[in-house]
């Protein structure tokens, strides 16, 4: 009997996770991927401090995944923040956790800790083939794969381990294009859509000349019951930022429903609505509109553009009228950004079409992880903290699977 061998499709965090789980299991393991070099999403990740999970509480840490929190449960419960920590450590990668409790390595890029694991997963002999394509399965059910000269080679492997990733930033290689392989089979995917993205508002042109990259820090974003503290960048064709994408899901949703969407921005969540109203009416009447905002509250050149772009304030308007607008300014979205500028994708592989063990029930031996999977999470840590959960799953199940087979196998 052949030893064997596994095959993970896709070298991000998942798809490496899967194989390091595979090898120390004794597989026979070969990572493929249609990029020229591992990792291009968690290295731009990186640029900005790889985040790579959260300290809180467990319960509102799984929270943080929505409708795929009941899914996910068990597989991050048997890789958690604080067993990905000690991973990390493993690496001689030690982390450290920042005021907000998200958690970061000590390097605060991600380029050191990929070079220890490339180097780790050789040591374990995990072989890599890059500027292959998947094209789906053959005639004969094996995997079908074109390199960069456009010849086609046809592999068949004792499991197999899909880590394709979802559709943002598709230059760094997810592209999605999977979802069609994969529908053509008969197997349940919900279309891909950006998830942490910015949405469109319909800035005049002299306020987008003025203000687009500038910062609203510390503010509060309230979206129907949820309001978050954040911040918020002003871009040309509306806003981005950790505060907007928290509520980027029901963003998203309200909009593809067709209805009204409107977001209101709380310039000043550490004062309430009366406190402010108290100031205001404390200012000389003479002061200009500006300079009122500016001692009382404290508000900036940014701040009050964005009142007089929202409401105009061309007529004399009162102070409980204008604190009322301080703590709840409405912002009418256009639309979501496309799916090429998200940080990550919502949709994907429905729960309902693998088992509990991330496993293809409509192909065994076929097991998925990562943003292929049907779920969606805020920035914070949430997003690679599932898919090295999801990675590992998806390795053990499948080294599990092997062994069924083994034992099951004729003498």
């Amino acid at each position: 009997m052949s030893e064997p061998s596994a095959i993970v499709i896709g070298a991000g965090p998942a798809g490496l996770m899967a194989a390091e789980v595979m090898a120390l299991g004794g597989l026979a393991v070969t990572v493929i991927d249609r990029m020229p070099s591992p990792g291009r999403k968690l290295l731009m990740a990186g640029r900005g401090g790889l985040n790579l999970t959260h300290t809180e509480p467990f319960e509102s840490f799984i929270d943080r995944y929505g409708a795929a929190a009941g899914p996910l449960r068990p597989v991050l419960d048997r890789f958690t923040p604080a067993m990905l920590r000690a991973w990390c450590e493993a690496l001689g990668q030690p982390t450290f956790v920042g005021t907000s409790g998200r958690v970061f390595p000590k390097a605060m890029k991600a380029s050191p800790l990929l070079r220890a694991w490339m180097a780790r997963l050789t040591v374990q002999g995990v072989q890599f083939r890059f500027q292959q394509t998947w094209k789906g399965w053959g005639p004969g059910g094996g995997l079908v794969f074109d390199d960069a000269q456009g010849i086609q080679e046809t592999t068949t492997p004792s499991v197999l381990v899909l880590a394709l990733g979802g559709a943002s930033w598709p230059r760094l290689g997810s592209d999605g294009r999977w979802t069609q392989t994969l529908s053509a089979q008969g197997i349940p995917v919900t279309p891909l859509a950006p998830a942490n993205v910015g949405f469109d508002v319909a800035w005049s042109p002299l306020f987008r000349a003025k203000f687009a990259g500038k910062p609203l820090k510390a503010v509060g974003l309230r979206f129907g019951d949820t309001y978050v503290l954040g911040e918020a960048m002003i871009s040309k064709s509306g806003l981005q930022g950790g505060g907007i994408y928290a509520l980027s899901r029901d963003l998203r949703q309200s909009l593809d429903a067709g209805r009204p969407t409107v977001l209101t921005l709380d310039l000043r969540p550490s004062l309430s609505q009366a406190e402010i109203r108290q100031r205001l009416e404390r200012t000389r009447p003479g002061d200009s509109l500006s300079n009122r905002l500016r001692k009382a509250v404290k508000l900036g050149p940014l701040d009050v553009a964005l009142l007089r772009e929202v409401v105009g304030m061309n007529q004399p308007i009162s102070p409980e009228d204008l604190a009322r607008l301080i703590k709840a300014l409405p912002l009418n979205l256009t639309g979501a950004q496309s799916i090429d500028r998200a940080i990550s994708s919502a949709g994907g592989v429905r729960f309902e079409a693998v088992n509990p063990d991330l496993m293809l029930t409509a192909r065994p031996g076929v097991f998925l992880a990562g943003e292929m999977l049907d779920w969606e999470a805020p920035t914070g840590g949430y997003l690679l903290q599932a898919c090295f959960a999801t990675g590992r799953a998806a390795g053990e199940a499948a080294l599990s699977y092997v062994g069924r087979n083994r034992q099951n196998a004729p003498a």
